[in-house]
């Protein structure tokens, strides 16, 4: 069976401009709307954890590959979301959560992460080798060679991997490869930037030909058939109150630059907050993976907080979940992920915990005392009849879509909603022809 994201290329070939968002989150409720959104499509739903949420030590989130896969499955199965159509992917695979130990630690730890996540099903590995280890020269760059060498290394786990994988499952999906040293920081940059730096063409084509002389001094040759894509730097970012959209006219050179690599499709990372028609331009041009993360519970955390707001007027106060007020007490007095990434005044701190694009507040979503709050506002709206012109106010585009008869007024669809409004905007990227709902 071809892997999915190998035959996007393929597609492209022929001229037929289509891409795939790839979804990168743990949070049950952002993965719910996901899949009830995606079962209108027959087409495929790319989830993805990165190494520091999911690993053999369990990460942020305390899952291994093969309980990350196992949650996404029973997710859906509850959401009737076929299980064939899932694409589980391993994003900065590498040795980035180790990357202040030396080499021979890193390596090795690295190794065993890509081997699990082989191992466990995942069809999309992004081999990431591309940050200073321990006893790396800090006043130095990292070499495309160094960075492609290291790459190689786990390339052929990942291969030794899936021959064991397949010796079991015969006819087992072939994993799909995406290499490239250019990644922005995952979830987003923690500083402010004025500009961002398109990836220049002479930088792909080094980073291209490192690979393929490490992949064949590795006695990989055969094997980078698999490698779908590159990481590039479109010019797209985003930080606490600012994103850096995408300018076409300042991608030319290295769109122009993939020409030479007809095989070969471009990754985007950092897309969240982008425009559908800057989406759309991305994939158009040959940014066929857009990567997206915080902007899912972003959008979660933006329908909650306007559900919070309802509850306020129609719930008494004695029983109100005060959602709003719970996660900001929880974020204070646990600040150890957002702190190092939020600056500022208290003032320009608390709006920050509350509104960042960087989104923070994501890492407390999974808390009990989080998730029994976000339970009890669920509970107590729909003990009422929440007006459709109070909807109108607080969220004007769940109310368009209840009067077309295409949501429930319930409170759980109605914040999962939010989610199914931003994957609108990639379904609009990535497909042909594609009509929104509303």
């Amino acid at each position: 069976m071809n892997n999915p994201i190998l035959s996007i290329a393929e597609n492209r070939k022929r001229g037929i401009p289509v891409g795939i968002p790839s979804y990168c989150t743990a949070n049950s409720l952002v993965l719910e709307a996901l899949m009830e959104q995606g079962r209108r499509f027959g087409d495929y739903l790319l989830v993805e954890a990165t190494a520091n949420q999911v690993n053999q030590f369990g990460g942020y989130t305390n899952m291994k590959p093969a309980d990350y896969r196992d949650y996404i499955f029973d997710l859906a199965r509850e959401t009737g979301f076929p299980e064939e159509k899932i694409i589980l992917g391993g994003d900065h695979l590498g040795p980035l959560t180790w990357a202040d130990e030396p080499e021979s630690t890193a390596m090795e730890k690295a190794e065993e992460l890509v081997r699990q996540f082989v191992l466990a099903g995942y069809k999309k590995i992004h081999l990431d080798t591309s940050m200073r280890l321990g006893d790396d020269d800090p006043n130095a760059p990292l070499e495309d060679a160094v960075i492609a060498a290291r790459g190689a290394r786990l390339m052929k786990v990942c291969e030794a991997a899936y021959e064991e994988l397949a010796a079991k499952n015969p006819g087992e999906m072939h994993p799909a490869y995406i290499i490239g040293s250019e990644v922005p920081i995952p979830g987003g940059s923690q500083e402010h930037e004025d500009s961002i730096s398109v990836t220049k063409p002479e930088a792909l084509a080094d980073t291209i030909a490192a690979y393929r002389k490490a992949f064949d001094e590795a006695g990989l040759s055969s094997a980078f058939q698999y490698i779908a894509g590159v990481v590039v730097q479109p010019g797209v970012e985003f930080g606490d109150s600012d994103v850096f959209y995408y300018n076409r006219q300042n991608a030319v050179p290295l769109i122009s630059s993939m020409s030479r690599y007809p095989g070969l499709i471009l990754e985007g990372h950092s897309t969240d907050y982008q425009t559908p028609a800057s989406l759309k331009e991305m994939v158009e041009d040959g940014i066929a993976i857009l990567k997206v993360g915080p902007a899912l519970t972003y959008s979660l955390r933006e329908g909650l907080f306007a559900l919070s707001e309802m509850e306020k007027l129609l719930i008494a106060e004695e029983k109100r979940a005060n959602f709003t007020e719970v996660l900001e007490d929880i974020m204070l007095a646990n600040p150890k992920d957002w702190q190092k990434h939020y600056h500022g005044t208290e003032e320009e701190l608390k709006l920050k915990r509350k509104y960042s694009y960087s989104d923070r507040c994501r890492y407390y979503f999974s808390r009990p005392e989080i998730t029994e709050t976000i339970e009890t506002l669920f509970s107590n709206m729909e003990t009422v009849s929440i007006p459709l012109s109070m909807l109108h106010q607080f969220m004007p585009l769940q109310y368009s879509r209840i009067c077309k008869g295409l949501l429930s007024p319930q409170p759980r669809a109605l914040v999962k909603d939010y989610v199914v409004c931003l994957a609108e905007h990639y379904n609009y990227a990535t497909h042909i022809n594609y009509q929104y709902p509303v």
